[in-house]
């Protein structure tokens, strides 16, 4: 499968990205930039982490309104897999391809540690790796990653099982409403997260807890 990753000014999770996929995929994503206004075919477009625009005005804010961003909305309104982590979640909840809000952490407090994961939901094209339940470990380093949505869309996540990510066993970090650490839209094809599943998917990182994800992502889990 063929991927591209967003390039934005002030993302700095991109290389960690970039040899992500390319170490699961076997082959270099394509990489955009902000001002692009078109994007190749590709299978998977992921937006990384990091301080976009140094987080002015919201995080993801300025990010969202990119040319770039145009062309991402409109791959994934054609079912293109898209992914945002951490910062790439503040983004897509800011073009509008996700519902809900990051807001400040409960702490007030950047966060930067490991916490664990329970796969909500197995049946997404980001999570077919895993079991019901999985419990992973994953790092998070966020200073807005409270996710929070109203009653209505809350209920709705739920009810239609687009939460795909819980902080487990008490490592809510954050403060997220029902511990929710990602979700996915209405069709499945877009998944917003906090956690950086691509820092954990070798034994130089520690463990191999996220290659799951990346692994369902590019089509190579079953």
């Amino acid at each position: 499968m063929k991927s591209a990753v967003v390039l934005l000014p002030g993302l700095n999770r991109d290389r960690d990205m970039i040899a992500a996929l390319t170490k699961i995929g076997g082959r270099a994503p394509l990489t955009v930039w902000q001002t692009d206004t078109e994007i190749p075919d590709v299978d998977l477009i992921v937006i990384p982490g990091g301080f976009s625009y140094g987080d002015y005005l919201r995080c993801g804010a300025i990010a969202a309104r990119m040319p770039v961003m145009k062309a991402v909305a409109e791959k994934a309104a054609k079912g293109v897999l898209v992914m945002g982590v951490c910062n790439g979640f503040q983004i897509l909840l800011e073009a509008g391809l996700l519902p809900g809000a990051l807001m400040r952490n409960t702490s007030l407090k950047f966060v930067c540690r490991e916490v664990k994961l329970e796969v909500a939901n197995a049946n997404t094209a980001f999570t077919r790796a895993y079991q019901p339940g999985q419990i992973l470990r994953c790092p998070v380093a966020h200073h807005d990653g409270n996710y929070f949505a109203d009653a209505e869309t809350l209920a709705r996540l739920e009810g239609e099982g687009q939460v795909a990510f819980r902080y487990a066993e008490g490592t809510n970090p954050n403060g997220s409403i029902n511990n929710i650490a990602g979700i996915v839209s209405e069709k499945g094809n877009v998944l917003g997260m906090m956690p950086h599943p691509e820092n954990l998917i070798e034994a130089a990182h520690g463990g191999t807890d996220g290659r799951g994800l990346f692994e369902s992502a590019l089509g190579i889990a079953a």
